[in-house]
């Protein structure tokens, strides 16, 4: 009889959600909203993700690599796009069982994992890269302009879109909508004017004979272009703050980010966590959830990120591979736009600046934007619940804080694009090896048996954490030979 009772007492506690309350007030209990009957209403957090990731690798660092070692370095892509796929779902299923996000997760097991990786964020981000990488381009669409001015009025209306519009994630996800159909535009035009049958044999050679050009790249650019293929570091982290932004499964009780200025108020200083009954019908809400946020996320984040990568690559490829004047500044993208000219025709070289401008300034918002976000949640969540100074008005503050210091970085002389994204994409490989492991350790303990990450995925995450550490390590090692 005792072992029964036993068997019986270990059951529903794996059956029951654990999260620690020492740091953080017990969550509230409520049942798991019905996912809606019109699913493609909420698709969106997977295609903001996908946009905002659009940047710095897809226009930039993989490209580069292209013009110097081919295609044969693509595998890269698609491996940390897949990686990044599972440690997206792993921040969303917490989100989606608690309306928590990963980062007040963490601080439930660890009083201030949230404010490093705040940090970590920050000192990724706190180096206008893409604001800077996007007024290049203006300047080789207009044939005039110093970039540096134009990056600090680049970084000026990015704090004033963000912090006037009325709720942030909708003007967000607008933008980011019009940045996809713009690059899907160049990607078709590229494909008929431009990419000609040696690319397309070289994109054959790169599935059959990939490799590992680290003697021609070195380990930081390497790293750079895997944890920047698609998101990388913070942003990987924000999946929960957009999809609770979008209602998804428990975060559809939680208020969203509103402007101080423009909208009207719906943070609650005093709200926790939500958990649910784990019964049959709230379980079977929750497989729909989860079916749903995969797929979301599957046909979004990676396939528009996949595809944008292989085919700006393509383009990188049929324009500059072998030409021996491209070097490791952001100066090669004028290159490239000058031969894309001469072989369609100056309207397309024109079109491709436009274009990549546009794309590098929606980025450099979202970047702004989940770099505030995650941090004011944070502050608020973890060390300012009971006071009168809301999340809006913390991300308010936050934002413009985030552009001085950009500004100030920009007089000070550091304008080099691809100097201040290999320190970027560095410090997001760290956070990422960090925080795969923690997200296996919260997701494996926190939530009910029957929701908790599965062997195979925890079997991706182990390859993730692995995988980020070792670049880490091989990164500084290489850095530290280099410099010394």
């Amino acid at each position: 009889m005792a072992d029964t009772r036993s068997t019986d007492h270990s059951s529903s506690a794996r059956e029951s959600f654990n999260l620690p309350t020492k740091n953080l007030p017990a969550p509230q209990v409520r049942d798991l909203p019905e996912p809606p009957s019109q699913t493609w209403r909420i698709v969106g957090p997977g295609m903001v993700g996908a946009g905002v990731g659009l940047a710095s690798g897809e226009f930039i660092l993989w490209p580069y690599i292209s013009s110097q070692v081919g295609l044969v370095f693509l595998w890269g892509a698609v491996v940390g796009v897949v990686v990044q796929w599972f440690l997206n779902m792993e921040i969303e299923r917490y989100t989606l069982a608690t309306g928590e996000t990963a980062l007040t997760g963490f601080n439930r097991f660890g009083k201030h994992w949230g404010l490093f990786f705040a940090i970590m964020t920050y000192f990724a981000n706190l180096w206008p890269g893409w604001a800077t990488s996007s007024a290049s381009m203006l300047t080789y669409l207009f044939g005039a302009g110093d970039p540096r001015w134009i990056a600090i009025g680049i970084l000026l209306v990015i704090g004033a879109i963000l912090t006037l519009a009325p709720v942030v994630y909708v003007m967000l996800e607008r933008l980011i909508f019009v940045k996809i159909a713009a690059v899907a535009l160049l990607v078709v035009l590229a494909l008929i004017f431009a990419i000609r049958g040696k690319t397309y044999s070289a994109l054959g050679d790169a599935v059959t004979q990939p490799q590992f050009p680290v003697d021609q790249l070195g380990f930081a650019l390497m790293m750079g272009a895997i944890a920047y293929a698609g998101a990388g570091g913070g942003q990987n982290l924000c999946q929960s703050n957009w999809i609770r932004d979008k209602g998804f499964g428990m975060g559809v009780h939680v208020p969203r980010l509103t402007s101080p200025v423009t909208g009207e108020e719906e943070a609650d200083p005093t709200a926790n966590g939500y958990t649910f009954p784990p019964d049959q019908a709230n379980l079977a809400r929750w497989r729909r959830w989860w079916k749903f946020a995969n797929l979301e996320q599957a046909m979004t984040f990676v396939g528009i990120t996949v595809v944008t990568i292989i085919f700006t690559s393509m383009l990188a490829h049929a324009t500059l591979f072998g030409n021996p004047a491209v070097q490791n500044k952001i100066s090669f993208l004028k290159i490239e736009g000058v031969t894309l000219q001469s072989l369609v025709g100056g309207w397309f070289g024109y079109l491709f600046w436009a274009i990549g401008a546009f794309s590098l300034f929606a980025a450099a918002a979202g970047i702004v934007d989940y770099t505030s976000r995650l941090a004011s949640d944070m502050i608020k969540s973890r060390y300012l619940r009971t006071s009168k100074v809301t999340e809006s008005k913390l991300y308010f503050w936050l934002v413009w804080g985030l552009v001085a210091f950009g500004i100030l970085v920009l007089l000070a002389g550091l304008t080099q694009p691809l100097v201040l994204l290999v320190i970027s994409a560095c410090t997001a490989g760290t956070m990422m090896f960090v925080y795969s492991g923690l997200l296996w350790w919260m997701n494996s303990r926190a939530l009910p048996r029957s929701i908790r990450i599965t062997p195979l995925r925890t079997a991706v995450m182990l390859f993730g954490f692995l995988a980020f550490g070792a670049l880490a390590v091989f990164t500084i090692i290489d850095q530290v030979k280099s410099n010394f």
